[in-house]
């Protein structure tokens, strides 16, 4: 299937350790889909979580689609992520579990469905931060020497 990445959430890897990753469709309005289809919606501060059995995302913004006029939502409001109930919970028992969380990791379309990937992490300390900053540093010096080699 065509796959077209619309957003990543760039400080999901930095603030957590991502173990398994899942695959959801979401639940939009007209408007939605057609600001999402111009680039715009932004999942840095977004979450998801799980209520009464069923999953959702909070605090992902779609901006308003300039020509949607009365039928535009609310930017921020809560999303339900459609997944079966066996695999809700399945996350819900890993996230009783201490530390993790449902993190968005990204949003694309797969075909001319709209999907949200999930990821189930674990929260970093800073200390990790740190030492993954050094790594990506170090790594980064060694690429440049060696090009300065060839």
């Amino acid at each position: 299937m065509n796959i077209k990445l619309i957003a990543k959430n760039p400080t999901a890897y930095y603030n957590y350790n991502i173990e398994d990753k899942i695959e959801t469709g979401i639940v939009l309005s007209g408007t939605e889909i057609k600001s999402i289809r111009l680039g715009k919606v932004n999942l840095k501060d977004s979450y998801s979580y799980i209520k009464n059995g069923e999953l959702f995302i909070s605090s992902m913004h779609i901006s308003p689609y300039e020509h949607g006029n009365i039928f535009n939502k609310n930017p921020l409001r809560d999303r339900k992520l459609l997944l079966h109930k066996k695999e809700i919970y399945k996350l819900l028992g890993m996230t009783k579990q201490k530390g993790y969380s449902l993190i968005p990791i990204s949003i694309y379309f797969k075909g001319s469905f709209v999907k949200v990937e999930l990821g189930i992490g674990k929260g970093k300390k800073l200390y990790d931060k740190r030492q993954d900053l050094a790594k990506k540093d170090a790594e980064m010096k060694i690429r440049k020497a060696t090009k300065e080699l060839f």
